[in-house]
């Protein structure tokens, strides 16, 4: 059975231990080294300056000349007594001792060689001699002239030297220990700060986590944006800086990213949110952001965003269709009660009466779009604003094509047209079936110029007020009440923009009311074939 290996933030606090008593043993020894080596250094010279002192005594140069021997010895003894000292010990030309701390050592030749002092040398040292180990100082015992007489020997026993230097090294010992307590503690702190960072987890574990985490963020098809609990950006991949359309570095404020409102009210927040649509540049995105707590922590909250605008697009396509084909459905009836009843004005033969039926039905009152329906040739454009006009009379609004409105050719982009001119038309529909102003009435006026198709939505509402004209094109704002409102005129602006055209907001008229004008560049297919009547008028 295998070992459980030992956890990261136990090695690494018995690693910290470890070296905290290497370096502590270390500067120990080295201190107890130097303090040895200088104990010893200042021992021998203040052995040296002693005997400098007794040898600067001319007398007792005199006394060594003259051979007076008792003179010597109490002149030496005063100066042992006076400095501490083991011995002080006075030889003459020949290195026999004149005095000495045991008497039966006078007479004596000193057991070190004094050619050297004798000579006219100082010598400090560490030596045994006859009273054992000692720290000495010898110089040359001269006369007044300067002739060499002697020497003067001064010791210091080497036990003092011990003492003091145990006495240091109990204190620095001291010292030491504290210093390795305070360092063990730190290393202790220092691993539980570890451990609680990296939320108990090994190091292997991290880094397979990590590599997890750049495999997951850059391997899926969705934006990742992660806010820690500061509100600041901890994780974002190339996917979200895609769909986003912004550079977004790590560790920035959420509060001064450069994306859709929405976003950042839901980042600020810190709220739960699902399917939450919203438009960057020219992209429908859909968002979630979920909370991210851990063991009853904050960690901050995941925004996840996923591209629509294929979906999006399918859907306006989608809602175009089946409303194109419920106005074809109503028209194909229509049509057949038109033919019935020119049928039946034949059979009872009031021909008079069919022609004139005829004549009604050819001079404005095709699809229901008034005079100017005929000026409109894509058949798609007419089926869309029959089908618009027939829900705004449901509810009480007469939508109108303008009188100047003139479209030669087919459309060549009927998904964005609808986008844009659908979402102008719902919102003019609105506004003026809420307005005070009766009968409610919507005018749509499209004019060719090319392949680009202009569009001009014109109501009767109350408007827009000059608080929201700057802003009315941003997600999110909107001068309809309640909520998930601010979405269609951005989508709207984002489909036009997306062609190279745009849409705003013109002022209006003294009739009150809003004007939204859109530029559609190549949305039409060229115009082709002979010139009518119509289009020589315009």
């Amino acid at each position: 059975m295998s070992r459980r290996p030992m956890r990261f933030a136990r090695q690494a606090l018995l690693l910290q231990i470890g070296l905290i008593t290497l370096v502590t043993a270390i500067g120990f020894l080295l201190v107890a080294s130097l303090l040895d080596r200088n104990l010893t250094d200042q021992y021998g010279e203040r052995a040296l300056g002693v005997a400098r002192a007794v040898a600067a005594d001319t007398g007792l140069a005199d006394a060594v000349a003259g051979g007076s021997q008792q003179a010597v010895r109490d002149e030496a003894e005063r100066a042992r007594a006076a400095t501490g000292a083991l011995f002080v010990v006075v030889t003459d030309r020949g290195g026999v001792r004149l005095s000495h701390p045991n008497p039966d050592e006078i007479g004596e030749h000193v057991s070190t060689d004094p050619s050297w002092v004798l000579a006219g040398h100082e010598v400090v040292n560490v030596q045994r001699g006859t009273l054992g180990l000692s720290a000495r100082g010898k110089v040359p015992l001269r006369t007044a002239d300067g002739t060499v007489v002697g020497q003067v020997s001064v010791g210091f026993d080497a036990q003092h030297i011990e003492t003091a230097l145990l006495r240091l090294i109990a204190t620095s010992a001291a010292f030491a220990g504290g210093a390795l307590l305070v360092g063990v503690a730190g290393a202790a702190w220092l691993t539980r700060v570890l451990k609680r960072r990296t939320l108990g987890l090994e190091p292997h574990e991290l880094a397979e986590l990590v590599r997890q985490r750049e495999a997951v963020l850059y391997g899926i098809g969705e934006g990742v944006l992660a806010v820690d609990a500061a509100g600041r950006v901890s994780v974002c991949n190339r996917e979200a800086e895609r769909l986003l359309d912004t550079r977004i570095e790590t560790g920035s404020r959420a509060a001064d990213l450069d994306i859709p409102p929405r976003l950042r009210e839901v980042l600020l927040a810190g709220r739960p949110v699902s399917n939450l649509i919203t438009v960057s540049g020219d992209r429908v995105l859909v968002a979630g952001h979920r909370p991210v707590r851990r063991d009853g922590t904050d960690l901050g909250g995941v925004l996840s965003l996923r591209d629509r605008t294929d979906l999006e697009a399918l859907s306006q396509e989608l809602e175009s269709v089946r409303g194109m084909t419920d106005t074809l459905r109503a028209q194909r009836h229509e049509f057949t009660n038109r033919l019935h009843t020119l049928s039946g004005l034949l059979q009872t033969e009031r021909h008079q009466e069919a022609v004139e039926y005829v004549q009604a039905l050819s001079t404005g009152s095709v699809a229901g779009l008034g005079p100017a329906a005929d000026a409109v040739r894509d058949p798609y454009l007419v089926a869309f604003l029959s089908a618009k006009k027939a829900g705004a009379l449901e509810r009480g609004v007469e939508l109108e094509l303008g009188e100047t409105s003139w479209v030669p050719s087919a459309v060549a982009a009927p998904v964005e047209v609808v986008t844009v001119v659908g979402n102008l038309v719902d919102n003019a529909i609105d506004a003026a079936r809420t307005g005070s102003r009766r009968p409610a009435r919507v005018e749509v006026d499209l004019l060719a110029d090319g392949t680009t198709l202009h569009v001009s939505v014109v109501d009767n509402g109350d408007g827009v007020s000059e608080a929201l004209r700057e802003r009315i094109f941003t997600e999110g704002v909107s001068s309809k009440g309640g909520g998930n409102q601010g979405l269609g005129l951005a989508l709207c602006r984002q489909a036009a923009r997306s062609l190279g055209g745009d849409v705003r907001l013109a002022e209006p008229d003294g009739a009150g009311g809003a004007v939204f004008v859109a530029v559609l560049p190549g949305v039409l297919e060229s115009a082709t074939g002979p010139v009518d009547e119509r289009e020589a008028e315009l």
